[in-house]
């Protein structure tokens, strides 16, 4: 099983969310139908912008904390080195790139 960091936005790319899951599609799909109360509902983030994915819960978590703890500036420069036009990557839409595409290869559980 693989586990992935993503990051969301709106249309408006003024809201970033940094999350976690095992099944990136399914939680898309939850977060695009507002399915989860919070965060994501409450601004109307549903736009896939960044993903990475992990062999290992605990890698994808430690990234996932790391993530958390940058600058609006560093993470939009971690999102425009894999999407520069900031194109929604979610892998259940049919005119999405893949999401492998989005993946930085940096060597398994690194982040940074």
């Amino acid at each position: 099983m693989s586990y992935y960091v993503y990051i969301m936005t709106n249309k408006w790319h003024t809201v970033l969310y940094t999350g976690v899951t095992g099944r990136l599609g399914e939680r898309m799909r939850q977060h695009k139908s507002k399915e989860i109360e919070g965060f994501t509902k409450r601004y109307n983030v549903t736009k896939l912008v960044y993903a990475e994915e992990f062999k290992y819960v605990n890698d994808a978590l430690a990234a996932e904390k790391h993530i958390k703890g940058w600058t609006r500036k560093k993470k939009v420069e971690l999102i425009e080195s894999m999407n520069p036009e900031w194109k929604d990557l979610d892998p259940s839409g049919d005119a999405s790139p893949s999401l492998h595409s989005a993946q930085r290869d940096r060597g398994e559980g690194s982040v940074g």
